[in-house]
């Protein structure tokens, strides 16, 4: 699975490199914890509500998908991530896969192996951050829905509705494989615009468009145990570990 994160580009810097609109209305601090039900970028193609038009953006999204038909938003928590292997079939995801498509920027991601207790120390979980090798922005593939809350009479009121989001994830390979069996998909820059594009519905030319993250070229290493706990932040959750 993809449980953690770090995102730290701003979004002057992340728009132009998906070639999407960013308007300057929403903002998101960097993060070096991202977490589930966390406010993240995300980077989407979607119909103009009044002229139809279709354009990319990059916007603020909550990441752990709620489905247009959930009862209440606190589903979401339980779908930060969708298995490649049953996206198509699964009723939270199907609908999202065939025309709500969307990438999430990371700089890397975040996998835990346990440590066994010792005479000196106590047993603890090891975090480790995966990243690309050459530092470049990793674009997970993911999906997005529209969640209209019904205690909200306008639907007009942006209150109205919650954009939400999942990582797709698949067998981990290369270093990454050693940490976790799960890691998420990423897309390279030539498949952007068709896995974006909502006309776009061949779900088996959908598939093929899915690769390894970083076409299995990453960077796995220990990084602080600070980062176990959602509340902290900061570039210091990349520093190398101490002895617990």
């Amino acid at each position: 699975m993809c449980g953690r994160y770090a995102s730290t580009r701003a979004p002057a810097d992340l728009a132009p490199l998906f070639q999407a609109r960013w308007d300057g209305r929403e903002t998101l601090a960097p993060s070096w914890n991202v977490a589930p039900t966390d406010q993240v970028w995300a980077v989407a193609e979607h119909p103009s509500r009044h002229t139809g038009e279709i354009g990319r953006a990059l916007r603020a999204m909550r990441w752990g998908l709620v489905p247009s038909w959930a009862k209440d938003p606190g589903v979401g928590s339980r779908m930060i991530n969708a298995r490649v292997e049953t996206v198509q079939e699964k009723p939270a995801y199907r609908r999202a896969f065939a025309k709500r498509r969307c990438l999430l920027p990371a700089d890397g991601f975040f996998e835990w192996q346990p440590v066994a207790a010792t005479p000196v120390s106590k047993a603890f979980k090891q975090p480790y951050f995966i990243t690309p090798e050459d530092g470049t922005v990793m674009a997970m593939a993911g999906l997005y829905e529209f969640w209209r809350d019904p205690t909200v009479t306008d639907e007009d009121d942006p209150a109205a509705w919650l954009t939400s989001c999942t990582i797709i994830t698949t067998e981990a390979t290369d270093q990454a494989g050693r940490i976790h069996p799960r890691m998420p998909l990423t897309l390279t820059p030539a498949d952007y615009e068709a896995w974006l594009d909502p006309t776009h519905q061949d779900p088996h030319a959908l598939r093929a468009l899915l690769h390894s993250p970083a076409d299995d070229r990453l960077q796995v290493r220990a990084v602080s145990t600070a980062v176990n706990n959602v509340r902290n932040n900061g570039p210091h959750l990349l520093d190398a570990p101490t002895t617990p």
